[in-house]
């Protein structure tokens, strides 16, 4: 659905991209950049490198080229960090400090797993239909079609 997205998103003029939409982000660029940012901070946190996650609500990656080279890059790493995810470490405790309110929680891996990836969906849902009411269709969303392809 990323590629997809980026897609139909890459013949947008900035401005465009940059509209505000009423989405939660505002424009379709910011929240193209805050699903990344989310991949980035669980996908951090999942390798132990929690030190490294980004301040939230910051514009990670202003000019959409890079924003679609980092999206293709890190969803490269999901992919690869997905294959060597097994039943012990979806079961083990993961400990981190949330960067939206500051409070440390201790949550099973397997539930912050599935949030990285329903996080995604979420905000997709938003950017699928900004992008229906400018015309675009990204054509079927639901994953048994999806993987049916």
């Amino acid at each position: 659905m990323n590629d997809r997205i980026f897609e139909i998103c890459s013949s947008f003029s900035n401005e465009v991209l940059k509209k505000d939409m009423g989405l939660f982000f505002r424009s379709i660029h910011k929240t193209l950049d805050h699903i990344l940012y989310g991949d980035i901070a669980w996908l951090l946190r999942f390798e132990g490198k929690e030190n490294q996650v980004p301040e939230f609500n910051q514009l990670l990656y202003s000019d959409f080229i890079e924003l679609t080279e980092q999206r293709k890059e890190w969803d490269a790493k999901i992919i690869n960090w997905a294959s060597s995810v097994n039943d012990a470490w979806l079961l083990r405790d993961i400990t981190y400090s949330s960067k939206v309110d500051g409070k440390q929680r201790i949550k099973k891996a397997w539930l912050l797993a599935v949030h990285m990836f329903n996080h995604q969906t979420h905000h997709r849902g938003q950017l699928t239909t900004a992008l229906n009411q400018i015309g675009y269709d990204c054509g079927v969303t639901d994953l048994p079609f999806l993987l049916a392809e």
